[in-house]
Formats: structure tokens, C-alpha cells, sequence
């Protein structure tokens, strides 16, 4: 598609956007996340918030009933089969041309947009995903328990397949040559769709909990909701940290944190006119230099994560004579999670609000006919929530805002697993990771 710079463009804010000089910047962020540390220290002594999810106000009925009603549920996977349906119509038989919106439709509505609709309401994809439905009809058709497979999960499988998959999708977001092309979106997607859906013909729908990334990343996200569910299923309005709280422990959770951190601070990397000119010179191609970047990148941040924590516990003495620090990081990677929120609404808004717009309204007639079924066709972009310096000060604050939470949930956590009289000491590693994360995040940010 040779609209591909245009889909993959992204924010507009730059260094002279800032409010303030970018040393001023990075030097600001460090001490607010050093000064909320010794803050926390002093005056939150004891863990306040619901790891368990056993708290939350219960929705009214009335909203209770009607979430919960088969029929709602069964409007959302028909809701997604037709999105599905009408996004395939272009994807199979539309032009390869910018005029085509499927390219939009993954990679800034379904990617991008699931960030804002998750942080609202919680795992939204898991109630539209258009694959997982197809395999409950399939179950039901058989007459078969789609719960049921041909095989059990194995226990230590955990998130897995999902860290793999969605290391797989950002590879293809933001490394994969002609990625915005129709026969390369088609390819992904098929392979895609054929890993879930024989993994749920042999797990059953238990897969999709561990192996769709879309599933899993909206999950995430939806964590942080205003609204979720308690232990007992209840549907619950809550504080959006004891939602994320939460979040436990389980296998390749912390593969799949780390993957989405890393993978958007190499997105900023990539756009900075340092690896631009590294990438042009070095003599490889450029699916070799992006593939090996990618991999560095995250690579670094896990490396730093995985660090950090086994010097926390060995600080804080977790667990009998503090010697196990297998355990640690996937009890810390929560603290995680609004960090890469924060980096993702930081590096996309602009793209969602401007492309998203441009998306929508090539959706009323993706055959590039001339039709205009949903009546945006034509629609120009508003700019107006886009200006340099507001995307900037945007930028700055969701970055840091997602720092002061992680530095604050991972304080809560450490309450909980070290012994009192090491609780602040034990977490100086993370507070150290915190503020090199922020620096790192704002320096690549801003690196153009």
C-alpha cells in the first residue's frame, strides 16, 4: 500500500514543543519520581490495595443484569463477526491502494484504539473476538463443550504463546518490509488465524486466554479499568489500582509486559535521525537491522527488569534467607503495566486521532467504489486535539504520570513481600529502574 508512511507515522510533539528544555525535562521527571519514593515511604506504611479483587461497589442491577444477559453477550460476537466480515471485504477484495482502510483498521483502530476502549471498560476484545466466536460455533455446531479440547492446557504453558504472538505482531507493525501492503497483512493474519484457531480445536477456549495477543494485551489494559470483575464475578466498580493489583503472578507474564514496553521505545528509536542514518549505512538490509533492534531493545529492558528485581530481592531478603528470586519479577511486573500504558498513549494519541479519523471514513466504502454505506465518506481529519505543544505536554505527562503509578504499586507489593524493616531499602533497585526507564522513555521520545 503506498499509503504505508502515513499509517505509520506517528506522534508530532518534539524537542521544540517542550514546555521546558529536555535536560530540565529529564532532570524534573527523576527527582518527582525520587520525591513520590521518599513520600511513599514516609506515609504509606502498610499494603492498601486489593491484590485479592475482593472489594468494588457493585454496579447498579439494572447494568449487572444486562452485561450479564446471553443475549448481550451473544450481540457482541455477532457485533465482531460483521466487523470482521465487512474488515476481510476489504482485506480480500479491496484495491491495494491508500483508499483502502485495512491497514488503519490493525494497526491504529484494533491496536492502537484497544488501549482508550480497554482502559474504559475493561477486556473488551475477549467479548468481540470474531475467533473465538467462530470456534464457540464450531464447538456448538459439533455438539462439543467449547471449554473442552482434545487435549488439557499444560499447567506451566501460562502466557506463553501470547508473549510469543505478540512479539510477532509488533515485529510486523514496525520491522516487516512493505507492511502496510494487503499481501503481507493477509499472510499475518491467516497464520495467525490458523494458530488460534487449532489451538483452540486442541485446548479449547482457554487458549484464546493465553495465547491471542489482542486478548492478552487488552486484558492488560483492562486492568486498569474503572470497572471489573471481583473474585466471586460479581461486576464491580473499582479503584483502578486495586484492579491492576490485582494482576497475578503466572508464566510468560512478564515475557509479555516487557515485550510491549521494549517494542514501543524501539518504535520512538526508530524514528529518531540517529538510527535512520544507522540503518541507511550499515550495508544490511533494513528487515536485519529493524529485526535486530527490536530484539536489543527488549532484550535491554528485560535485561534491566530481571536485574533490578533479583537485586531487590536480595536487598529486601525475600522468601527464606531471601534466596529466591525466581519469584519476584512476576509478582513486580503489574507495576509494569501503566508504564507501557503510558508509553503507548504517549507515542500513538496523535496517530489515533488523525489516522483513526482518516480510517473511519475510507470504512464506508472499502471496495473503493464510490459508495459511502456509512455516510463518512469524504470526512476530513479534525486537528483540533492535535497541536505540537499539546501533544508534547500530553506526551510528558502520561509518561511520567505511568512511572509514579508503577513506582507506587510496586512500593504497595513490596509492603506485602518484604519484611517491615526492609521494605524501602529493598525497593531502591526499583526506584533506580524507575527513573532509568523514564529517562530512557523521554529521551527517545524526544530524540529528533
Amino acid at each position: 500500500m503506498t499509503g504505508a508512511p502515513a499509517v505509520l507515522a506517528h506522534g508530532v510533539g518534539g524537542r521544540q514543543d517542550l514546555p521546558i528544555t529536555l535536560p530540565q525535562l529529564v532532570v524534573a521527571a527523576a527527582l518527582t519520581l525520587v520525591v513520590t519514593f521518599l513520600a511513599l515511604g514516609l506515609l504509606w506504611r502498610e499494603p492498601r490495595l486489593d491484590r485479592d479483587a475482593t472489594g468494588g461497589r457493585p454496579v447498579p442491577e439494572p447494568l449487572a443484569r444486562l452485561v450479564d444477559a446471553p443475549a448481550f453477550r451473544w450481540v457482541l460476537h455477532g457485533l465482531g463477526l460483521l466487523a470482521a466480515g465487512w474488515f476481510c471485504l476489504g482485506l480480500l477484495a479491496g484495491p491495494d491502494t491508500p483508499d483502502n482502510p485495512t491497514a488503519g483498521v490493525l494497526y491504529v483502530l484494533l491496536w492502537v484504539g484497544l488501549v482508550p476502549v480497554s482502559l474504559l471498560l475493561g477486556p473488551v476484545w475477549r467479548a468481540v473476538n470474531p475467533l473465538r466466536t467462530a470456534h464457540v460455533l464450531a464447538a456448538l455446531a459439533a455438539r462439543r463443550d467449547p471449554e473442552r479440547g482434545l487435549r488439557e492446557l499444560p499447567a506451566g504453558l501460562g502466557l506463553w504463546p501470547a508473549a510469543v504472538a505478540l512479539f510477532g505482531f509488533v515485529w510486523l507493525e514496525l520491522v516487516a518490509p512493505d507492511r502496510a501492503t494487503l499481501p503481507v497483512i493477509t499472510a499475518w493474519l491467516a497464520g495467525y488465524a490458523v494458530l488460534m484457531l487449532a489451538g483452540a480445536a486442541l485446548f479449547g477456549a482457554g487458549w484464546f486466554d493465553r495465547a491471542d495477543p489482542f486478548e492478552v494485551y487488552s486484558a492488560l489494559v483492562g486492568h486498569l479499568a474503572p470497572v471489573g470483575r471481583a473474585a466471586d464475578g460479581v461486576l464491580v466498580w473499582r479503584n483502578p489500582l486495586d484492579g491492576i493489583a490485582g494482576l497475578r503472578p503466572r508464566p510468560g507474564l512478564v515475557a509479555v509486559v516487557i515485550v510491549l514496553l521494549g517494542s514501543t521505545m524501539f518504535d520512538s528509536l526508530s524514528n529518531a535521525p540517529a538510527w535512520l542514518r544507522f540503518s541507511q549505512e550499515n550495508g544490511l538490509p533494513p528487515v536485519v537491522t529493524g529485526s535486530a533492534g527490536l530484539i536489543l531493545v527488549i532484550a535491554a529492558v528485560a535485561a534491566a527488569y530481571l536485574v533490578t528485581t533479583g537485586a531487590a530481592t536480595r536487598i529486601g531478603r525475600v522468601g527464606p534467607a531471601g534466596a529466591d528470586a525466581r519469584g519476584l519479577p512476576g509478582e513486580l511486573a503489574h507495576s509494569i503495566v501503566p508504564i507501557a500504558v503510558g508509553y503507548l498513549v504517549a507515542h500513538y494519541y496523535s496517530l489515533l486521532i488523525l489516522e483513526g479519523q482518516r480510517t473511519v471514513a475510507l470504512l464506508s466504502d472499502p471496495l473503493d467504489t464510490g459508495a459511502n454505506w456509512f455516510g463518512t465518506a469524504g470526512w476530513e481529519p479534525h486537528t483540533g486535539l492535535v497541536t505540537p505543544s499539546g501533544v508534547a505536554t500530553l506526551q510528558i505527562t502520561v509518561i511520567i504520570l505511568g512511572h509514579l503509578l508503577g513506582t507506587l504499586l510496586a512500593h504497595d507489593r513490596a509492603l506485602y513481600l518484604f519484611p517491615r524493616a526492609r521494605a524501602v531499602t529493598g525497593q531502591l533497585p526499583l526506584l533506580a529502574l524507575m527513573v532509568a526507564y523514564t529517562v530512557a522513555g523521554l529521551l527517545l521520545l524526544y530524540a529528533g
